[in-house]
């Protein structure tokens, strides 16, 4: 298991160079899945995002935060303060669409999403085509030593690690709280109660991923292969 890019080599790898490792995953069975955990804000949406386009066409993008309860759901369970915590997310519907994503590779597969302007899971907001030998899936808890997670970790071929420096995560944060409408006030107090503690648990996670990546400085806008 590698405990930093620059372990391998002089420099940090690239975008491109990640997309070869990921795509290289698939080298021995029909469709494999790449987890990326991380903690809140270290940009694992976007890196994900990213690696999908730089593969291109064999590969798919499948996000946990479609598996998020509604928010009836999480009043009823009184985590409605709690939003976004380990326990707020679906997680054995998620396993049963990694398995399913595993099993059924002759059929289109759609998958949910969260959208952060109706501040709730949609549906079928993503697709995973036939052709897609790839699924790059990423979320908080994806290598958590949890119940329902370890059985999500054990389908995927790889975990990897998106870290960045705790002040970038926390800016990110809190412009992520305020463009949903929260004054200052409240998207600093949320960050602290509840993105911080759900980045601590993640952190004790780290270790049970494959590799470790960094996208501070890392281009994964308009990228070409």
């Amino acid at each position: 298991m590698e405990t930093d890019d620059s372990a391998r080599t002089d420099r940090a790898p690239s975008l491109a160079d990640l997309a070869r490792d990921a795509w290289s995953l698939t080298a021995d069975r029909p469709r494999t899945l790449l987890g990326i955990a991380g903690p809140p804000g270290a940009g694992k949406s976007t890196f994900a995002r990213a690696l999908v386009e730089a593969v291109g066409e064999g590969a798919a993008y499948l996000p946990l935060d479609g598996f998020h309860l509604s928010n009836d759901q999480l009043e009823r369970l009184a985590l409605t303060a709690r939003k976004g915590s380990e326990p707020s997310f679906d997680v054995r519907g998620y396993v049963a669409l990694l398995t399913r994503v595993l099993d059924d590779t002759g059929h289109d597969i759609y998958v949910p999403d969260y959208d952060r302007t109706l501040h709730g899971p949609v549906s079928a907001r993503h697709r995973v085509p036939p052709s897609a030998r790839l699924v790059v899936t990423e979320g908080n808890y994806l290598a958590c030593d949890l119940p329902g997670w370890r059985d999500a970790r054990r389908l995927m071929g790889e975990c990897w690690y998106v870290r960045a420096p705790a002040e970038v995560r926390q800016l990110r944060l809190i412009e992520r709280k305020l463009a949903g409408g929260r004054t200052a006030d409240g998207a600093a107090a949320w960050v602290a109660t509840n993105d911080g503690p759900n980045g601590d648990l993640v952190e004790k996670s780290r270790e049970r991923c494959d590799r470790i990546v960094s996208t501070i400085g890392m281009d994964m806008f308009n990228y070409r292969p």
